[in-house]
């Protein structure tokens, strides 16, 4: 669902006082404008986009939706209405595009590589977003066809190294499991003796950080033989990206947890252009 508010906070970032620019040189034109594509993918951020646009009393027609697959040229939303007002927009609505569908995309890429080995995992985001933009990041990626996973620090328990650190890890899966009976708890595990304790010690999933192949296959097969593997979840995360996908792909696990979507995007280039009606 769109936030009106964050959108509009946008906005004025780019304008705190105003378009100096279009109030100086523009008069009262109505104009009709495009946005295009212009490279293929999954577009996203295209509901924000065009409630922007409504806001300031714009009319717009939407030619495709989110989590549409598109190509190059292809026009993606018709705005029409005062030209100083599709002005103060373009931009900001132009970012969000770029940033959303880049998310989309990527995101899109990795779930079609899963697809295309018959595995059962799904792909998920982690915390790693622009400050103040996770609601369109995480949005961003289920629109790829990806897992949000936790949305903040209040959504739900993941007992990490730094938390161990601190605490044993028996006591904090026992601690965690009597603050609250419909939460699931997830432990951070780092080799195969914690992943095991984690277990035995009733944690509902296990996140394997930044573990090589190798040794993931040898926790399960280790997690198997004591009885242990039916009971939990098993999510992988830490340096997993397109380029080595395939290869954690010959784990039997249910959550791959990649970073690089939201932490390294490659914006999605739109453009606006004013056009005759």
């Amino acid at each position: 669902m769109k936030d009106i508010r964050l959108l509009l906070s946008f906005i004025l970032e780019d304008a705190p006082f105003g378009d100096i620019t279009s109030e100086t040189v523009i008069g009262n034109e109505y104009c009709h404008a495009v946005i295009s594509a212009k490279e293929g993918g999954v577009i996203s951020g295209l509901e924000e986009a065009e409630a922007l646009f409504r806001y300031f009393g714009l009319k717009t027609s939407r030619h495709r939706n989110d989590g549409d697959t598109i190509v190059s040229g292809m026009v993606v939303l018709t705005i029409e209405g005062a030209a100083k007002d599709i002005l103060l927009v373009e931009r900001t609505a132009l970012n969000i595009l770029g940033r959303m569908s880049g998310i989309a995309t990527r995101t899109r890429q990795m779930v079609d590589l899963v697809e295309e080995c018959g595995c059962r995992c799904r792909i998920a985001a982690t915390r790693k977003t622009a400050p103040g933009l996770r609601k369109l990041d995480k949005k961003a990626v289920q629109t790829g066809g990806g897992d949000p996973h936790r949305l903040s620090l209040s959504d739900g328990i993941l007992i990490k190294d730094n938390h161990l650190a601190l605490v044993p890890l028996e006591t904090a899966v026992a601690r965690a499991k009597e603050s609250s009976l419909y939460r699931k708890i997830e432990v951070e595990v780092q080799d195969t003796d914690t992943a095991v304790r984690a277990a035995q010690a009733g944690a509902d999933i296990l996140l394997f950080d930044n573990m090589p192949v190798g040794m993931v296959q040898a926790s399960l097969r280790y997690l198997e033989e004591e009885g242990l593997r039916e009971k939990v979840l098993i999510e992988l995360s830490g340096g997993i990206t397109e380029k080595n996908l395939r290869e954690y792909l010959t784990c039997d696990v249910d959550l791959i947890s990649a970073g690089a979507l939201t932490h390294s995007v490659m914006n999605f280039d739109f453009s606006l252009d004013i056009v005759e009606k």
